[in-house]
């Protein structure tokens, strides 16, 4: 994701944006890649499917025993430490494809899997997405989900750190572009947080208006710290609390910042 690209978006042309942009910023893995998939299906998808929750686990109660702190996410590595604890009222969530719904891929393995998001592309331009993966210089990727069971809600986090932190930076930066070219409704502001944005999935205008009332609502968030990229998705039942998101986010920097503290 180098500053090139950037040029071709601010003209506007959508041609130049899915041939070229959009498939570069499909690298950040599960859940950085789905949102910006979700700009090019959301016309056609059928998001009316239910949320599924797999298996609540029951909130364990503070205090300073090992076993109830690991309840609330593992932290046995640098990166599983920096991802925000389960909150209070919240479950752990189903799983996210080979992450479970607490887990983290090594820097093999993670760049492995980014790549896999360029099947389909031209010989030319796979080989180009490949090389934008490598640029990055992913060294591990971190993903924890939850369940809001009161609110039907699923919220999906993923950290992803990288050697060069400019790459941080700049793939927050062209990751609002692309949500910006393609309209994506912009979501509550995350509090006291200017290097944090959210989005609102558009409707699909394709559905009846009984299946668009069922349809579920899905919300995205970018932030980015000085040490890693931050990708939020929540999906659930209409209407949900968007702010409660906005505020795991903010939770979720501030953790990073203070790692050894629990929120």
């Amino acid at each position: 994701m180098t500053e090139p690209v950037a040029e071709p978006v601010k003209r506007g042309a959508r041609r130049v944006l899915l041939g070229v942009v959009l498939p570069s910023v499909l690298v950040l893995g599960l859940i950085g890649g789905g949102a910006a998939y979700t700009a090019v299906t959301v016309g056609s998808a059928d998001r009316t499917a239910p949320t599924e929750v797999w298996g609540p686990t029951p909130e364990p109660a503070r205090s300073e025993d090992p076993a109830a702190a690991l309840a609330r996410g593992k932290a046995g590595t640098p990166l599983s430490k920096l991802l925000l604890p389960l909150p209070d009222g919240y479950a752990f969530g189903p799983d996210e494809e080979l992450y479970g719904n607490d887990g983290e891929l090594g820097a093999a393995a993670a760049t492995a899997l980014m790549k896999q998001a360029g099947e389909g592309l031209s010989g030319k331009k796979r080989r180009a997405f490949e090389k934008e993966v490598d640029k990055l210089g992913i060294q591990g990727i971190g993903v924890r989900s939850f369940a809001d069971l009161n609110n039907d809600v699923v919220v999906t986090v993923e950290l992803a750190r990288m050697k060069d932190k400019k790459q941080i930076k700049n793939t927050y930066r062209l990751r609002k572009e692309v949500m910006d070219i393609l309209e994506f409704p912009k979501g509550p502001k995350v509090k006291d947080r200017r290097n944090a944005v959210c989005y609102l999935a558009p409707e699909n205008d394709s559905l009846d208006k009984k299946k668009r009332a069922a349809a579920l609502e899905e919300l995205f968030c970018f932030a980015y710290d000085s040490e890693v990229f931050v990708s939020v998705k929540a999906a659930g039942a209409k209407p949900f609390d968007k702010a409660s998101v906005a505020d795991l986010v903010k939770k979720q920097l501030e953790h990073i910042e203070s790692p050894g503290e629990y929120v």
